[in-house]
């Protein structure tokens, strides 16, 4: 009782209203030693029902016409998963089903049917390395023992931090290169496949796009980054049978991995909204097509519930024009 009066007193309805809107990506079937910055099943669900005891979460489409037209309900919220990964529908949307409720799931298109996203690469070439150590050093990666869950855990990160911003062309490169040299046999189911992107749809869950290979449009041109909006928005409206109008922008950081100009591309496109992992809470004078989400990393009940609360406390969502240059 007491976390829900906090939230009716932070997060108002109406001409007041505030929209919450958390992101997740993996959900995993059960506790993995290397892979601790995913939620297992039984952490998603007890973070759900703590969601659903304390706000009134609503489908993001949804939320986001009340947002507009200032009708939301006290403490809303929304649940969004990014990029397409296969236990998003085999863990996550069960756990969602049973306590009713839906979610909005961004889709990178390009790794559907047996792709791989880089990021994903790395991780499982180095978890499932074939030597006690990684020697990188060729490539300046340095070199890394792998001794422990600790361990490979330190080094993924390092690898993931050197790497993430490289050109994608050299960033595929580099990847290979890790990936060779650690020789193990990497998975190809990792992502949704198709038939289970319209599964989802048809159990009613909300589809977006989230471009073709999940780049940082803030470093592609013009050109490169409507083919990447486009191709994800007109794959998935081809295979659902229905207009795409939700999109969330890859990494999502305002000005470090998106532009001004891209998000004026996306409102261009007729696009109702697009998120960011910008944190805080959108209103009413948000930008709609900077939207602002956050993670609640927390696993126990009353630093979730902190961690909610304190991202209702930040400033509010961007508005029109206000991302810098």
């Amino acid at each position: 009782m007491v976390m829900k009066a906090v939230a009716r007193m932070l997060s108002p309805g109406g001409r007041k209203g505030r929209l919450s809107i958390l992101i997740f990506h993996r959900v995993l079937a059960r506790r993995d030693a290397i892979m601790n910055w995913d939620r297992d099943a039984l952490e998603f669900e007890r973070a759900i029902a703590w969601l659903k005891a304390w706000f009134n979460v609503l489908p993001l489409d949804e939320a986001i016409v009340r947002l507009r037209d200032r009708s939301l309900p006290a403490c809303a919220a929304a649940i969004t998963f990014d990029d397409g990964y296969a236990d998003n529908c085999t863990v996550a949307m069960p756990i969602l089903q049973s306590h009713g409720l839906t979610a909005t799931f961004f889709i990178a298109t390009g790794y559907l049917d047996g792709g791989r996203m880089w990021n994903d690469t790395v991780v499982e070439a180095v978890r499932r390395c074939r030597t006690a150590s990684l020697d990188l050093s060729a490539e300046g990666l340095g070199r890394y023992e792998l001794g422990s869950p600790e361990a490979i855990r330190e080094a993924i990160m390092s690898i993931l931090n050197q790497v993430k911003y490289q050109d994608p062309r050299e960033r595929l490169k580099t990847v290979d290169y890790v990936a060779s040299v650690a020789g193990g046999v990497l998975p190809s189911d990792l992502m949704l496949t198709s038939e289970q992107v319209k599964m989802m749809r048809r159990a009613g869950m909300s589809i977006g796009a989230h471009t073709v290979t999940h780049p940082i449009i803030g470093r592609l041109g013009p050109d490169e980054v409507r083919a990447e909006i486009v191709g994800s928005k007109e794959f998935l409206e081809s295979l659902l049978q229905e207009r795409v109008g939700l999109f969330a922008y890859p990494n999502g950081q305002p000005t470090l991995d998106y532009r001004r100009e891209d998000a004026e591309a996306i409102r261009s496109l007729g696009f109702d909204a697009a998120v960011t992992t910008a944190s805080g809470v959108a209103d009413a004078d948000s930008d709609l097509m900077q939207l602002p989400r956050f993670t609640p990393w927390e696993r126990t009940r009353l630093r979730f519930g902190v961690r909610l609360f304190r991202n209702i406390l930040q400033n509010p969502g961007l508005r029109a024009g206000q991302l810098a240059d």
